[in-house]
């Protein structure tokens, strides 16, 4: 299966995440490794519109067959759209079968994870499948803020106009960016990675973490330590 993991240059949250060192390694290392080390990938293919993100992909095990439009790398830009995209690229018979897409930021999937996914996937017949971990949140816990000042309820999950206590919730989940299986027309055509027949993955917690700000970064940094 085709690996792509979508890797831009710009970041307002952290700047230059993608390939700040984590533990000794740029944070897209640990996610190119884990797909070339992955049974079920036969292509690992990096989409970013940055040189030095492409110089140290290549040197991590990874494709960079193009460089991606400055279009598809603002903040602005769809990821269906860059998906897409990265596909038409890569030839006709891409579109005709799933794919998988990693997100660089999440540094501790790792091949065994994307293994499991991909067996999931073949054997619950899904057309796309979504990794996810346990909400930490309950969903009928959510508030906003009205117009004139005062709490109100977003009214998920909620009884008799009550939020529930969390035992009493349903065990929900939160997709974690750490795998992807996606479908080509589902995606062209109807914008989505959802259908009726996704099939989730779901992973830990710590497994799960996204960098996205300094302190996920450094949140990652201590689980590091931790384990050593």
């Amino acid at each position: 299966m085709l690996a792509i993991i979508p890797a831009r240059g710009g970041s307002k949250g952290l700047p230059g995440k993608n390939i700040k060192n984590l533990d000794g390694k740029p944070l897209i290392s640990y996610t190119i490794e884990a797909a070339c080390a992955a049974e079920c990938i036969d292509r690992v293919v990096v989409s970013t519109d940055d040189e030095k993100i492409a110089e140290i992909s290549r040197r991590c095990g990874a494709e960079i067959p193009f460089i991606r439009e400055q279009k598809l790398a603002s903040d602005d830009a769809s990821a269906i759209d860059v998906y897409i995209d990265a596909i038409s690229r890569l030839g006709a018979e891409y579109k005709k079968k799933p794919f998988m897409v990693l997100l660089p930021t999440v540094p501790f999937r790792t091949a065994k994870h994307i293994d499991e996914a991909y067996k999931l996937f073949y054997k619950e017949n899904a057309r796309t499948l979504i990794s996810v971990m346990q909400a930490e949140i309950p969903a009928s816990w959510y508030l906003s803020v009205n117009e004139d000042g005062f709490l109100s309820s977003l009214g998920y999950g909620m009884k008799n106009g009550n939020v529930q206590n969390r035992q009493n919730n349903l065990i929900e989940y939160v997709p974690n960016g750490a795998i992807y299986i996606l479908d080509y027309t589902l995606l062209s055509e109807k914008r989505t990675y959802y259908c009726e027949s996704t099939v989730p993955y779901i992973m830990c917690g710590q497994d799960s973490v996204d960098i996205d700000t300094l302190e996920d970064f450094e949140y990652a940094e201590f689980l590091i330590c931790k384990k050593k």
